[in-house]
């Protein structure tokens, strides 16, 4: 039984944000790490990344355009990050992140119709 094509390309993209993320931002709380080091370790982390990122949009152009592809992965990486930033990192999420989150929402929903 093989996964519909959004579920394929939603779940590696999912997937693929919660490593970027790490990659990114987890040395954060290793400040006194030499930054040779964590940029290796983040380059390690963020292979996998790769690994789910190539072919989420593979498998999902064609199904999604490459917009609405790009407006996926830019939804989940933002709700990946405030998880991450608020349970790791220990940052508050105020309201106006909510109302920024909300606005890039509403550019998702224009992207995801046709209007023409």
């Amino acid at each position: 039984m093989s996964l519909p094509i959004p579920v394929m390309t939603i779940g590696l993209l999912l997937l693929s944000n919660v490593f970027m993320t790490v990659a990114w931002y987890g040395h954060l709380k290793f400040k006194t790490a030499p930054l040779v080091t964590v940029i290796f370790m983040s380059w390690g982390v963020a292979f996998f990344e790769y690994v789910m990122q190539v072919p989420a949009n593979r498998i999902g152009h064609g199904h999604f355009s490459a917009a609405q592809l790009k407006t996926i992965q830019e939804v989940i990486s933002l709700s990946v990050f405030a998880i991450f930033s608020w349970a790791y990192l220990g940052e508050r999420i105020g309201w106006q992140h909510g109302v920024g989150f909300g606005f890039i929402c509403l550019g998702a929903w224009f992207i995801f119709h046709d209007f023409g």
